[in-house]
């Protein structure tokens, strides 16, 4: 068995198309319409819903994030691409994921969320998008002039399937016990029926395996080498999302927009998408590709989502997430959305960070 949707720029275009179909379905069955599937705020949830942190508004485990890891885990099973890898600077990448993170809950959204707000018309994600393709710009010439994290190994095979086989038991505890977290409120009460959210994962994460979908890495490849491959499955998957929006009156070109999860501090919404975007191409792939590469047998990347899910807890437990726009209920009054004092000092520290791994780790005949 054996299907490549990454050798022909149709294919790839079908495989944004598959994926922004999914990202509608889920929208269109209860998923918060301006999200549909984000993976920083999934993984959020998720570490709400293990009690990682206590904001009962964000609780609840994604069965899209687990199907994203166990469908990239069985197609690249099914189509031999499983490959068990580790051993590239670990920590380092434990500590990117963190970056990752911190970076998407200044902004309020990774880079698929970003993408999916701009086919809302959030002209906030617009604005973000500046600070996006400057961080991953900036990676690139880390790149450019030697940065690396050193070779990954070929390991055990059983220790590339270990974050599947994790998935596959918060699934488990998510259907057949109490003892996980739920929102009663706010967005991690809004989501999908439990069967559509991991159809809907297990499709987005086949699809994304095998169009090696990556929103950073897109990026990358058109600074680096004017490759627009990549780049034409976050369009597929943008112009459904946007014809979706349309259709269902979601469209609203705007900046401060009730009950879509966002601020309009135009600094903080570039700064925070300028650090998600050069961890990303440190890291060697964007939040979803980091969830798709686990799944298919990579230790480091498995080490990066666990850094993700760390730095989750620590924005909620720390207070530095930022808030969005939102009517307030008792008034009706718009209350603008903000990012926190020490959301700011996080992501400074963050991008002085990304600076510090980007010059400092360079391959040997680089130095």
């Amino acid at each position: 068995m054996n299907f490549n949707l990454s050798d022909s720029k149709k294919k790839l275009a079908l495989a944004g198309v598959v994926c922004g179909l999914v990202a509608a379905v889920l929208a269109y069955f209860g998923n918060p319409a301006n999200m549909a599937i984000c993976i920083a705020c999934f993984i959020r949830d998720t570490a709400g819903a293990l009690g990682l942190h206590q904001a009962a508004v964000v609780q609840y485990a994604r069965p899209e994030i687990i199907g994203i890891v166990i469908g990239a885990f069985a197609i690249s099973v099914a189509t031999k691409e499983y490959r068990s890898t580790a051993g590239s600077s670990p920590m380092i990448r434990f500590v990117l994921g963190m970056v990752i993170m911190i970076g998407s809950l200044v902004f309020l959204g990774c880079p698929l969320r970003m993408v999916i707000r701009m086919s809302a018309g959030d002209l906030n994600a617009w604005v973000a998008l500046i600070g996006f393709i400057l961080g991953v710009s900036t990676g690139a010439i880390a790149l450019k002039n030697g940065f690396s994290l050193g070779r990954a190994h070929e390991t055990q095979k059983e220790s590339g399937a270990v974050l599947p086989v994790l998935m596959a038991g918060i699934l488990v505890l998510l259907l057949c016990t109490s003892l996980l977290k739920f929102s009663e409120s706010g967005p991690g009460s809004m989501h999908a029926p439990i069967i559509v959210s991991l159809i809907g994962g297990l499709v987005f994460g086949a699809f994304a395996q095998k169009s090696r979908m990556c929103f950073a890495g897109s990026i990358r490849d058109i600074v680096l080498m004017r490759n627009f491959d990549l780049i034409t499955v976050i369009g597929g998957l943008f112009v459904v999302m946007l014809i979706y929006n349309i259709a269902t009156g979601n469209f609203t070109p705007a900046f401060d927009t009730p009950g879509v999860v966002a601020h309009s501090e135009h600094l903080w919404n570039i700064l925070g998408m300028y650090a998600v975007g050069f961890a990303a191409v440190l890291a060697g792939g964007c939040p979803l590709r980091q969830l798709v590469l686990a799944g298919q047998g990579s230790s480091d990347s498995a080490v990066t989502v666990a850094g993700m899910l760390v730095a989750a807890a620590l924005c909620h437990n720390f207070g530095l997430a930022s808030s969005g726009t939102a009517l307030d209920a008792e008034t009706g009054e718009l209350v603008a959305g903000a990012v926190t004092p020490a959301g700011k000092v996080a992501c400074v520290i963050c991008i002085v960070v990304c600076f510090i791994i980007a010059f400092t780790n360079k391959r040997e005949s680089a130095k």
